[in-house]
């Protein structure tokens, strides 16, 4: 019998999803899951590093600055300073919303930051995808 099925896998995003709050976590990994994106949660700034930076390494990281053990911009320079880590785009996801904050994590690398108390669940799965793809399409012009 011959199996019609596309055996062609399309790989899916793999995005590490950096939030303490752990319902907030649990809901961003299940919305972005649903969304297609293979997922994996960190609830610190050191565990993030260690995610991050572990195989299989992530293809986006979506941050939160206000972190236990390690802020979001401690974890943002530390990844700068990896040959690995210093290429993964990184979104910000954060309460934070001052100019000076969004300008210091712009100055890290961050290729994107919104504040998430003014975005639904399915605005920040849209944001983050939207960044994603102008990173991609950045990277894409510069190769």
């Amino acid at each position: 019998m011959i199996n019609d099925a596309n055996p062609i896998k399309q790989k899916k995003t793999s995005v590490l999803v950096v939030e303490d709050d752990k319902f907030l976590q649990k809901i961003l990994i299940m919305k972005f899951a649903a969304e297609g994106f293979d997922v994996r949660g960190a609830s610190d700034g050191e565990e993030a590093i260690r995610m991050a930076l572990a195989e299989p390494r992530p293809e986006l990281i979506v941050l939160d600055l206000i972190l236990p053990k390690k802020n979001g911009f401690e974890v943002l320079a530390e990844l700068r300073t990896d040959a690995q880590g210093k290429n993964v785009p990184v979104v910000v996801l954060s309460n934070l919303g001052q100019d000076e904050d969004i300008r210091r994590a712009r100055d890290l690398g961050a290729i994107d930051f919104h504040v998430k108390s003014n975005l639904s669940i399915q605005e920040v799965v849209q944001k983050v995808r939207e960044s994603f793809a102008r990173f991609l399409a950045e990277k894409g012009k510069k190769t």
